[in-house]
């Protein structure tokens, strides 16, 4: 049975738990609690860079949420999560990458910076601009690129419907605002869902860590 090394605060491991019961796929969970499990030598045998999602499936390790979505969408043809069309193909991969890229960083960013500060007004401005190309990229279509739940659906849909959370609101875009909310009446969505106790403690950690990763940051200048 394929093995699920993941943590529920994660929204990066997140997209693939989505996938994996949206696609109907059986598997071992194994929740790691990211303290210090991603450090211990049996998991560091699977993943040498200490972090989820990572999943096992007939002894294949596979690392990185895009490549396990790749990898579950060929070996787990059904229900496709993928259209054939090249424009349909590509607006999907569009999408991931540029909530990859684009809207995750700055979405994580909203739980620190400070909101007096102009870079806060940068941050914002620049998920407005996303969430306009995404509008155009939907279109009149219920998912991106489809009639049907697509991989795209799944990793955008891991950030956009928690923006709201972080004090940005979809009212001004009401496409996204309609397709978040037939997301979150999916039950691989309801399933997955942060509690209000475990968003805190998601933003939690992420100021902690950006905390170490400033002061990491700070040592290695004096060093120098």
């Amino acid at each position: 049975m394929l093995t699920f090394y993941y943590n529920r605060q994660s929204p990066i491991a997140r997209r693939v738990w989505l996938a994996l019961l949206e696609k109907g796929i059986a598997f071992e969970s194994v929740v790691l609690k990211l303290d210090d499990d991603q450090f211990q030598p049996d998991f560091l045998e699977i993943n040498p860079f200490h972090h989820i999602p990572v999943i096992v499936d007939d002894g294949f390790s596979v690392l990185e949420s895009i490549a396990i979505l790749d990898y579950l969408e060929s070996k787990y043809p059904t229900p496709a999560l993928l259209p054939t069309e090249p424009q349909a193909l590509a607006t999907v991969r569009m999408i991931q990458m540029v909530t990859t890229n684009e809207l995750f960083p700055k979405a994580i960013s909203l739980i620190y910076e400070n909101e007096d500060l102009p870079k806060f007004v940068k941050i914002k401005e620049h998920i407005d601009k996303v969430l306009h190309f995404f509008t155009k990229a939907l279109g009149d279509r219920p998912f991106f690129g489809s009639e049907q739940l697509t991989l795209a659906d799944i990793v955008a849909g891991t950030i956009v419907p928690f923006l709201p959370k972080l004090g940005f609101f979809l009212s001004n875009y009401p496409k996204l605002n309609d397709w978040s909310e037939r997301l979150m009446q999916r039950p691989a969505w309801q399933k997955t869902a942060l509690s209000a106790e475990e968003f805190a403690e998601f933003k939690r950690r992420v100021r902690v860590l950006v905390k170490l990763h400033k002061r990491e940051n700070s040592w290695g200048k004096q060093a120098n």
